[in-house]
């Protein structure tokens, strides 16, 4: 197989609509879970503490709250179709990709310095493109 073809069927793959998260981020990922026949969307909140192959099909963050005293990370593929939407609630000045020091903190040595910025210019996502059907004489042609 050609790298173009691959290349094809991973752009297919692709959400067009998803949200520029960084490190630092505090985020809402809202995840479809199946229980059985039901279907309900279920809402994790947390620091992004990782983001990996940001312009890829593959593009994934990790996302660590605490739950009841205890530290939980999950990681999200941003692409994937059970992964409803991402929100961004606030956003954080870091210097670096991969905050992993924030697992041996807890308390206010664990905060962050937030920064301004458009919540609402981050979080509204541009329509799909639309793709244009081939008329019926082009693809008479094309035979």
């Amino acid at each position: 197989m050609s790298f173009a073809l691959i290349q094809k069927v991973n752009e297919e793959q692709k959400k067009h609509d998803v949200v520029d998260v960084r490190s630092g981020d505090t985020v809402r990922v809202h995840q479809k879970i199946k229980e059985g026949n039901k279907e309900r969307i279920q809402i994790f909140e947390g620091v992004v503490i990782r983001t990996d192959n940001k312009n890829s099909h593959t593009s994934r963050i990790t996302v660590r709250k605490i739950a009841s005293g205890v530290g939980v990370e999950k990681s999200f593929l941003l692409h994937n179709p059970l992964v409803e939407k991402v929100e961004v609630t606030r956003r954080a000045k870091v210097r670096r990709n991969f905050l992993s020091f924030l697992r041996n903190r807890s308390g206010k040595s664990a905060r962050l310095k937030a920064v301004n910025f458009d919540r609402e210019g981050i979080n509204t996502v541009a329509e799909a493109p639309v793709k244009e059907e081939p008329k019926a004489e082009e693809v008479a042609e094309a035979k």
